[in-house]
């Protein structure tokens, strides 16, 4: 029970102390590890250094506790040794070197368990100085020397350079700390040999002193070039010229022989003890002749440099016009500036152009004929004795004449508002100078120098026939400019007195009618319109019409269609133009107004035959009731009563009265009615205010329903009653 208490505790410190180490004999922990330099990080060559690796290590018993120590510099393990005395380690380094520069550090390892200290730098400055050795002092030309440079008492990594007279000659890598070379004298005399060299210390590298200087004598060969050039003086181009390259104290050896003659950088001839050469000297080639010895290693080398007159110059190709155009006549000329008078007649330089059909030599050097529609090459050559001269190519590119020019309208024209007027030619070389006419007067110009551009001018007009007075011109050579056509474009013209008609009028527009608001302008189609009811902002129909007016139409109108309208209309011109309001009151229909006029004449008509009725009602009680009162006058028959009556005279005025009789009390004699009977009398005044009581006999009135009427004289002895009462005045 006891030993499983152990080990639990044992595997719990374990997991919760990671520097803890449990053993069946003793628990340990690693508490830390340090790494220090000393005497110290920097120190100068010769220093001793001592790497001390300390490890601090808790033990919970007396047994002692195996570790390993390693010792790393630039991630490198370096040295490694286990320990079980001491918890340190020292790593000397003694007479520490520039190779010992680095970073360093160290690692414990006690049972698997590790641990890493800091990391610390190392630097070491300071170099031994080279020392460089010959094996010899004196040499022929030709001859190798050997070389050896040395770093004493320096390890690592080393580059060594050997110098001759301050240059570089050789560089050499080795792992030791001396490098040998051999190597040849570059020219003869005394030359200053010395060395030094490189320790390569990652990433780092440190470079020496330079070392002792050793002294080199280089002796010369008698052996030596020659060269000869005949003549030597008053040298003319085309003159022959007469070369030799030979060696001079030549010795018979083992070694090959070559001589090499060259002109610049042309090899003329090669031989092995004498060459020769014959040429015609040219102004243009190069004047500088070379001969060259080789003999094993040795070099031996002789130039010269000859002065040639030219015979003539080379010649150059002038062209008239300076620019030209296709199927234009041109002037080619082939001149050299100057020439040998000396030794060259003028008439002996002759000159042509080379694959030029299409010009005739016109003099010497002068060559005439039209441009080619294409791109050409002319080289012109002169030739005097012997010697031909070619000029430089010259390139004739013929420019093409502008086309007549074509003319457009950026976006659209309208009357009164500034547009722009385009001008570009179809083909034509730049730059093209394009003008604006009108009216044959030049307006303003514009010069056009890049492809696919054309020219533009703002202008504005004020009718709409100017428009076709405008053309553009195109120039861009010495001719007369190519004229285009007259400008043709639609001129939009902005709206104006819009007006609104009603159809029918005003004045008829009744319910049940079909109501036209035809609205009307004046300026350019195509014309967007659009009709307004007073009190909403937004139209009650909108249309686009090609021509100048358009109409709205309203079907079937009522009294809510009762209103003010106007309408509005707009062109690409973008004015928008309103007309007159028109205040429309919709009238009641037609049948409307008959059935109303037919219902008042329906009541006119009852209230007539009520009141026909009521009035007959009255006449047939008035014919059985009414006596009729006249004075004392002899009755007369009829005819002469009726024409008494009608004629007018002097007579008193007759004068009616309601009499109102009785109902009679005796049914028999007269019929029974309600109410009253009306009986109208006749009375006569007199002139003298008393009325006149002559007997004209009664007037009886006929009913009015369409029966006969009567008038029926009664005479007064049977009509008359005694029970009415007697008449008043």
């Amino acid at each position: 029970m006891g030993l499983l208490l152990l080990f639990t505790s044992t595997l719990l410190s374990s997991y919760f102390h990671p520097g803890t180490v449990v053993s069946a004999q003793a628990l340990f922990t690693i508490k830390g590890i340090t790494l220090s330099i000393d005497p110290s990080a920097d120190v100068t060559r010769d220093t001793n250094v001592t790497l001390r690796c300390h490890a601090v290590v808790s033990s919970s018993g007396q047994e002692v506790l195996s570790r390993e120590y390693t010792i790393y510099k630039d991630n490198t393990v370096m040295y490694t040794k286990p320990s079980s005395t001491s918890e340190y380690l020292l790593y000397p380094l003694p007479e520490a070197r520039v190779s010992n520069s680095g970073k360093y550090k160290c690692k414990i390892n006690i049972e698997g368990k590790q641990m890493t200290s800091n990391t610390e730098k190392l630097t070491v400055s300071g170099l031994s100085k080279p020392v460089l050795q010959l094996n010899t002092s004196v040499i022929s030309e030709g001859d190798e020397l050997m070389a050896r440079c040395s770093a004493p008492g320096e390890t690592g990594s080393f580059y060594f350079y050997f110098y001759e007279d301050s240059k570089e000659i050789q560089e050499v890598q080795v792992q030791s700390n001396q490098a040998e070379v051999k190597f040849r004298s570059s020219s003869v005399g005394i030359h200053r040999i010395h060395c030094a060299y490189t320790v390569l210390v990652k990433p780092d590298s440190f470079k020496s002193e330079e070392s002792n200087a050793v002294l080199v004598s280089v002796r010369e060969l008698p052996i030596t070039a020659v060269l000869e050039i005949n003549p030597q003086h008053n040298i003319y181009e085309g003159d022959q010229l007469v070369i030799s390259c030979t060696i001079n104290n030549f010795l018979r050896s083992s070694e090959k022989v070559l001589l090499y003659l060259s002109q610049g950088n042309r090899l003329l001839r090669t031989g092995e003890t004498k060459v020769n050469h014959s040429m015609v000297v040219r102004a243009q080639e190069p004047r500088e002749f070379e001969c060259k010895l080789e003999i094993g290693n040795v070099v031996k080398t002789v130039t010269k440099t000859i002065s040639v007159t030219e015979l003539f110059s080379v010649p150059t190709l002038t062209i008239s016009p300076a620019e030209v155009f296709q199927r234009d006549y041109m002037t080619i000329t082939c001149r050299s500036e100057s020439y040998a008078s000396e030794k060259l007649n003028k008439n002996e330089l002759t000159y042509s152009l080379e694959a030029a059909q299409n010009l005739l030599p016109k003099g010497n050097g002068v060559f005439h004929g039209r441009a080619l529609l294409n791109d050409f090459n002319y080289t012109c050559k002169a030739t005097a004795k012997g010697i031909v001269k070619h000029s430089n190519t010259l390139l004739v590119h013929p420019k093409v004449h502008v086309s007549p020019p074509k003319i457009s309208v950026l976006g659209r024209v309208v009357l009164g508002q500034p547009f722009k007027i385009l001008c570009k030619s179809d083909y034509g070389d730049l730059p093209i100078n394009y003008t604006l006419v009108k009216e044959y007067d030049q307006l303003s110009s514009a010069i056009v120098k890049q492809q696919h551009k054309e020219a533009l001018f703002t202008v504005t007009i004020s009718k709409t026939d100017e428009i076709h007075k405008y053309m553009c011109e195109a120039k861009n050579g010495p001719r007369e400019g190519q004229l285009g056509r007259r400008l043709n474009s639609t001129v939009t013209v902005p709206l104006s007195d819009t007006t609104l008609t009603v159809l029918p009028t005003v004045s008829d527009v009744s319910e049940g009618n079909d109501l036209y608001l035809i609205c009307g302008v004046k300026g350019s189609p195509p014309v967007t319109f659009k009709w307004y009811r007073e009190g909403s902002e937004q139209p009650l129909f909108t249309t686009m019409s090609e021509k100048n007016h358009s109409d709205y139409r309203i079907t079937s109108v009522s009294k809510e269609h009762s209103g003010k309208y106007f309408c509005k209309a707009v062109n690409p011109a973008n004015n928008v133009v309103s007309s007159n309001t028109v205040n429309i009151e919709v009238r009641l229909a037609l049948w409307k107004k008959a059935v109303i006029g037919g219902f008042c004449l329906v009541v006119v008509a009852v209230l007539v035959v009520v009141f026909v009725l009521c009035f007959r009602s009255k006449r047939g009680k008035m014919n059985k009731a009414a006596v009729s009162v006249w004075s004392n006058r002899p009755p007369e028959d009829d005819a002469a009563s009726d024409e008494e009556s009608s004629v007018e005279s002097n007579e008193p005025d007759v004068e009616y009265t309601e009499v109102v009789h009785p109902h009679p009390v005796d049914p028999a004699r007269v019929p029974l009615r309600r109410g009253t009977d009306t009986v109208y009398s006749e009375l006569q005044n007199s002139p003298h205010g008393a009325a006149d009581h002559h007997d004209y006999g009664s007037v009886e009135y006929a009913a009015l329903n369409g029966e006969q009427s009567e008038i029926n004289h009664y005479h007064p002895e049977v009509n008359s009653y005694p029970d009415l009462p007697e008449p008043v005045d």
